[in-house]
């Protein structure tokens, strides 16, 4: 291994020399506390920049070992010292030159605490995987302000952020006690029976659409009184909040009083969440799937029988294909193929759902005869898909009270104020007999298993036998085709994007035309769970974040090219 005198002396060597010179100081370099590496040099200062790597021993580093004696700690931990890396380089680098140069970068952190390739530790070492703009004037090597990058900016960093006692170590723990508690909370769920748990004093309002930090003066929630449930957390100690039972739960209210929201809360409850987001102890189950209409999608050989059938012409819904869905097929499609891969709560807000998916009046009943309507509406097959398969639903509604008939429990929202109003919209529902008729049959219906065909997924472009990128969180450059990810409502951060890309070409190994879709995608899971993301890529990247088995299927089913096996096959 060389040594940081190596690198200065490479560095002077090369300085005003076109910029493909800085290629001779990828390697390795021992500095007094840490080693530094150079994993991919960038071609031109416009190019992506580089990728280096800082370790520092952990006799160096000084993190006790109850920081990261447990899953949960270790990957609170890692966020931490993300965050902290991140905050410091934006404080101590800035662009010198052309394109990036200057920079020193790391994975951009999000109000959610995920599992992130950008920082790994363990009893060893601390490492960080982070990007540095190889300075340039113009096309020539600017080797004094990397001496300054690396030999003053780089150092005051990793003293600052990866050494234990440089931190506040207050701040430290509080952030690793929350997210261990979250993840402690979410694990009794299911024990308790509940789909979801809402603390009392969460803030769930958002700044803005665009802000996801917390609303300030928000109302603060608290529970009703018949769905207070208390639990017990490993550092916080007693907890009340709003337990949400299994079965089918609806969120109702007048428009702006907080309904969406409180789903919306629900619906990232899957993740933790930083201390002062005001949802650390919001969670859901990690089974839980947002459900939409999404005009225009393509869907490959879904059966959508339980909700669609019978279409004119003859046309098979058993194995339903269409290169541009409609409102109804297409969210028939999205809950069958989360099934698919086994979801078990859906979470649906009328707002983002096909009117005549979710509900066929009396009146219309009269008009259109069963016979002459395809669509089997959510409303008759919500309870059968709990008694058949076990799976909840918790379901925004605001325009329809015929829903009353099928909930378990009707939770009412007032100026952000959560009320029980289960008993009064039963009264309401006996009161007002229903005159429409089920039309969901005695069954929910099976569910799919597809058999993905690998050679329907084609990551090469041009030249390069793989071209895959995440052009932004809701968009994957796949090969010759761009995947539409709009739909897929739980994805926070584009580092998730970017690894669900690089997992569709690792997935293709598993294809083998014989394992069903769940079998193909668990296998990768199972890789990511035993050997770390760093298994979908040939060397460390530190721009991955963890992602959930549902959001890879999702990615898969919307590439356009994607074919199954037919069940004649």
């Amino acid at each position: 291994m060389k040594t940081s005198h190596d690198l200065r002396r490479l560095l002077k060597s090369i300085h005003s020399r076109g910029y493909k010179a800085y290629k001779q100081i990828k390697g390795s370099y021992q500095f007094e506390d840490y080693i530094l590496i150079f994993d991919t040099i960038q071609g031109d200062p416009f190019a992506h920049a580089s990728r280096i790597r800082v370790r520092v021993p952990q006799k160096k580093a000084g993190f006790p070992e109850d920081t990261y004696k447990n899953p949960s700690r270790r990957k609170a931990l890692e966020d931490f010292l993300n965050r902290e890396f991140f905050r410091l380089s934006r404080s101590y680098t800035r662009v010198r030159g052309t394109g990036s140069s200057g920079l020193i970068s790391i994975d951009q952190p999000t109000q959610e605490v995920l599992k992130r390739s950008s920082v790994v530790v363990d009893e060893e070492a601390v490492e960080i995987r982070a990007t540095a703009g190889l300075p340039a004037k113009g096309r020539r090597i600017d080797a004094t302000v990397a001496e300054q990058m690396f030999f003053s900016e780089l150092p005051r960093i990793v003293s600052a952020a990866l050494i234990y006692k440089n931190l506040d170590s207050s701040a430290l723990y509080r952030h690793i006690e929350t997210v261990e508690d979250a993840d402690y909370l979410r694990g009794l769920l299911d024990k308790l029976g509940l789909i979801a748990f809402v603390a009392d004093g969460s803030v769930l309002p958002r700044a803005s659409g665009v802000d996801q930090r917390p609303l300030k003066d928000a109302v603060v929630f608290q529970s009703p009184p018949e769905l207070e449930v208390e639990v017990r957390l490993p550092n916080r100690g007693p907890l009340k909040g709003m337990g949400v039972p299994e079965g089918v739960t609806l969120i109702v209210g007048g428009g702006f009083h907080g309904k969406s929201t409180l789903l919306d809360a629900i619906k990232l409850g899957i993740y933790d969440h930083i201390p002062g987001d005001g949802r650390e102890f919001v969670v859901s189950r990690p089974e839980t799937v947002m459900i939409r209409a999404e005009d225009g999608r393509r869907v490959e050989s879904v059966d959508i029988s339980p909700f669609i059938k019978d279409l004119p012409y003859g046309k098979s819904t058993r194995e339903f294909c269409t290169e541009n869905a409609s409102g109804s097929t297409s969210q028939a499609a999205n809950i069958m193929e989360a099934l698919e891969i086994g979801a078990r709560v859906l979470l649906v807000d009328e707002d983002t759902s096909a009117t005549n998916f979710m509900i066929r009046d009396h009146r219309m009943q009269e008009l259109i005869s069963k016979k002459d309507e395809p669509i089997t509406p959510f409303i008759d097959k919500v309870r059968l898909l709990y008694r058949d398969y076990g799976v909840s639903s918790i379901i925004v509604i605001g325009g329809s009270g015929e829903y009353f008939d099928v909930a378990d429990r009707v939770i009412c929202m007032k100026a952000y104020r959560a009320e029980n109003c289960t008993e009064r919209a039963k009264e309401i529902a006996r009161r007002y007999q229903k005159e429409r008729r089920s039309e969901g049959g005695e069954h929910f219906g099976r569910l799919p298993a597809r058999v993905p065909l690998s050679e329907s997924l084609d990551p090469r472009k041009g030249k390069k036998a793989v071209k895959v990128a995440a052009k932004t969180l809701h968009t994957i450059a796949f090969g010759r085709e761009l995947i539409d990810l709009s739909a897929i409502e739980q994805l926070v951060s584009v580092s998730q994007t970017r690894a669900i890309g690089d997992a569709m070409v690792y997935a293709m190994r598993y294809m083998d035309g014989k394992h069903c879709l769940k079998e193909v995608i668990c296998s990768v899971m199972k890789d990511i769970e035993e050997k770390g993301l760093d298994v979908l890529s040939d060397i460390p990247k530190g721009d991955y974040a963890e992602f959930r088995a549902f959001e890879l299927a999702g990615a898969i089913n919307r590439l356009r090219s994607f074919r199954v096996k037919s069940s004649s096959e």
